[in-house]
């Protein structure tokens, strides 16, 4: 069993607190990770927009590659896709996933979770990986200040390097609540320029998307899917393709 909690603070008055709960199979599994940020001069709804607004989580987001909704189920929950980045030369990773949200008073909460959807099966050049369980709860600190804490648990599948492990443990899941913070303190100005008054998430009668028949949906189980090795990538060689990349 690994344990690892720390505190990181930075000059944006940001705070970010996390700690991380692996299996011994570290290289297998990236194990219950649970973070917590305090984000000062944002709101708490706007923090929820922010979590929720797939045009704008282009801009900020820039570990991502594709991200959309596929269809919804009630009027606070969704099936979506996203798929982001690993260090090349290991295989980027993409999820299909069931998302719900609830308000609760001045406080907020979305969930998600790996499902099968028929028309969205694995793709060739990524990996479908696992979210077992992803939660974010923002609780409202006053008029002007929030509280983001998220909990996640996610089977990349395959054996990855450990350095890949630590460094997203480690390095990645921090600064991606940071990278929320400071996208939560612009978007208030995107959203006046970028169809203000749009919000399905808030909104349910703006939601256009198709509606999904939950029995064409299962739990995606991480046993049935392809679990390839890239344990043995060197993180020199990873750093060398990416300077390729670059270039």
């Amino acid at each position: 069993m690994l344990y690892v909690t720390a505190d990181l603070y930075d000059a944006d008055a940001c705070h970010v607190k996390y700690h991380i709960i692996a299996t011994s199979s570290v290289a297998n599994m990236f194990g219950q990770e649970s973070m917590r940020i305090v984000c000062k001069d944002v709101t708490a709804e706007t923090l929820y927009d922010v979590l929720h607004d797939t045009s704008y989580r282009k801009k900020w987001d820039t570990n991502m590659i594709d991200t959309f909704d596929i269809g919804r189920l009630t009027v606070n929950a969704d099936v979506g896709y996203y798929s982001w980045k690993c260090p090349s030369p290991l295989k980027n990773r993409d999820f299909v996933t069931m998302r719900s949200w609830l308000p609760l008073g001045n406080d907020y909460l979305i969930i998600n979770y790996s499902v099968k959807h028929p028309e969205y099966p694995p793709k060739k050049d990524y990996v479908r990986a696992v979210s077992l369980l992803t939660g974010y709860l923002i609780q409202s600190s006053g008029a002007n200040c929030c509280t983001l804490y998220y909990l996640t648990q996610v089977d990349p599948r395959g054996s990855l390097p450990k350095w890949v492990v630590n460094r997203a443990s480690q390095l990645v899941a921090p600064k991606a609540m940071k990278k929320i913070y400071k996208a939560c303190l612009k978007y208030p100005e995107w959203k006046r320029k970028h169809e203000p008054n749009l919000k399905p998430w808030r909104y349910p009668e703006q939601n256009t998307l198709p509606c999904i028949n939950v029995a064409d949906l299962t739990v995606q189980r991480a046993d049935s899917l392809e679990n390839i090795d890239e344990s043995s990538v060197s993180e020199e060689k990873a750093q060398h393709h990416s300077d390729d990349d670059e270039t």
